[in-house]
């Protein structure tokens, strides 16, 4: 059964904040004409990595909340500028959104066993996919959702 990591979206305001991140950064790699693959580097390197590459997702934690999920494609042992040993851990671009759960702040990533993921967005209801961000949010965090 697949792992999966959760991991703070520093900086993002909502998941169209990411996807748009992850579009510019995808458009400068092929400017620059360098290999398009999304990657978000890591100081750590997971010891599950065979349970996680067995389908896991990278789970984002966007204002507090549990929002949207990316496929976990490879787990790649990097060095840094620095000399440091890192993880590029390498994601499908898609931003997949999921059903809002909070989380408190946490530093790093954390597993994230399967039946404590939030399902997918598409996998509830036609309702819920075409409900505004925002109002998703509210209403998870009043807990109507």
């Amino acid at each position: 059964m697949a792992l999966h990591l959760i991991k703070l979206c520093v900086g993002c305001e909502s998941i169209a904040d990411l996807t748009a991140w992850i579009a510019e950064s995808s458009a400068a790699r092929r400017a620059r004409g360098i290999k398009d693959e999304h990657l978000h580097v890591t100081r750590m390197m997971p010891k599950r990595i065979e349970e996680i590459l067995d389908g896991g997702s990278m789970y984002w934690v966007i204002k507090g909340q549990i929002s949207a999920r990316q496929a976990i494609l490879d787990l790649r042992a990097v060095t840094g500028s620095d000399g440091i040993g890192r993880c590029a851990i390498v994601l499908d671009p898609n931003v997949i959104p999921v059903e809002p759960r909070p989380s408190r702040p946490f530093q790093g990533w954390r597993y994230l066993e399967p039946a404590s993921a939030g399902r997918d967005i598409h996998a509830i209801g036609t309702f819920d996919q075409e409900m505004p961000e925002a109002l998703r949010r509210e209403l998870a965090q009043l807990g109507l959702l």
